[in-house]
C-alpha cells in the first residue's frame, strides 16, 4: 500500500493561532480557548490541576506544550512554575510570546526540544509532569516514561492522555487517515499501565474519556466547516479537506469505541 498523503495540523494551527477564524474554532470546539489542538474537554482542563494537586510551590514539566495556552492558564490560576517542551517551532514561539503578553514569563517558559532525547533537567527536579494527547506522537514511550520518572521528585505525579488505545476492528484505510497528520503509536488496552509500572510508577489509574473525545472531534470538524473559505486561504484546499477527513475519522472511531482515549495518572514512590 502506498504511504498516505500527509496533511498538516500543528503548523497551520500554531502559525494561524492569533487569527479570528482559528480563535472562533477553538471556542466552538472546546468552550475555553487555551490554543488547544487535542481532545481535552473544558471539564478535563479543570480536573487536571486537582488531579495533580498543583500549588504555587509546584515545579511542573509539560511534554508537548504546543502554543502554551493551557500551561499559562495553569500558571495563572495556581502560581506554579512551568517548563513546557515541544518540537514545533511555531508553537514555542507563540508560547513564549503569550507568556510575555500575559505577564507570566517569570512563571512559565517554553523550550524547543525533542522529547525522544534525554530531558533537559537533573534528576528530582519536578513535582509534576503532564502531557495532553502527546505521548502517542513520540517514538520510544518506555524511554520517555523512564526519563519523566527520573526528573520527578519522589512523590511526584504524572498525568497523560492517550487517544490511540485499540478497542476494536480498525481498517488499514482508517489507520492511514487517523495517522495522516504525523507519527502515531497505537497500543492495546493495558499497555500504558504496564509501561508506567515498568518505569517505576505506582498508584496507576486510567479514566475512560472516549465519549468526550468523540464529541470534540465532531465539534472541531463542524466549526471548521463553517469557516471553509478562510481556512482554505490559510491552509490550501488539499490540507483543509485532509483535516476534515481526519476529524471525521477520529469521530467515527471513537464514537464507535474502536479507538479509545484514556486519561492516566500515576505517582513516583517516595
Amino acid at each position: 500500500m502506498n504511504a498516505p498523503e500527509k496533511v498538516d495540523l500543528y503548523n497551520s494551527a500554531y502559525s494561524n493561532y492569533a487569527t479570528e477564524a482559528y480563535r472562533q474554532i477553538r471556542v466552538e470546539t472546546y468552550g475555553d480557548d487555551f490554543g488547544q489542538t487535542s481532545w481535552m474537554t473544558s471539564e478535563e482542563c479543570r480536573e487536571i490541576p486537582q488531579l495533580l494537586a498543583l500549588t504555587r510551590d509546584s515545579n511542573v514539566l509539560e511534554i508537548g506544550c504546543g502554543s502554551g495556552g493551557y500551561a499559562l492558564h495553569l500558571a495563572e490560576i495556581t502560581g506554579a512554575c512551568i517548563l513546557g517542551l515541544d518540537l514545533n517551532e511555531s508553537g514555542i514561539h507563540n508560547a513564549n510570546q503569550l507568556a510575555q503578553t500575559k505577564g507570566l514569563a517569570a512563571l512559565a517558559r517554553f523550550e524547543l526540544r525533542d522529547a525522544t532525547q534525554n530531558l533537559p533537567s537533573p534528576a528530582h527536579t519536578f513535582d509534576v509532569s503532564f502531557a495532553n494527547d502527546v505521548l502517542c506522537h513520540i517514538p520510544g514511550r518506555p524511554a520517555l516514561l523512564a526519563e519523566i520518572f527520573r526528573v520527578l521528585k519522589p512523590g511526584g505525579r504524572l498525568a497523560f492522555s492517550d487517544a490511540l488505545v485499540i478497542g476494536g476492528m480498525v481498517s488499514h484505510e482508517e489507520i492511514a487517515t487517523r495517522s495522516s497528520i504525523g507519527f502515531y503509536a497505537y497500543s492495546p488496552p493495558g499497555e500504558n499501565e504496564r509501561l508506567l509500572a515498568q518505569a517505576g510508577f505506582a498508584q496507576i489509574h486510567a479514566k475512560d474519556t472516549t465519549a468526550q473525545a468523540a464529541q470534540i472531534a465532531k465539534r472541531w470538524h463542524d466549526a471548521r466547516a463553517k469557516r471553509q473559505p478562510a481556512l482554505v486561504a490559510a491552509e490550501t484546499e488539499f490540507n483543509f479537506a485532509g483535516l476534515q477527513k481526519f476529524l471525521l475519522c477520529v469521530h467515527s472511531l471513537t464514537n464507535e469505541r474502536r479507538l479509545l482515549r484514556f486519561l492516566y495518572s500515576a505517582t513516583k514512590p517516595l
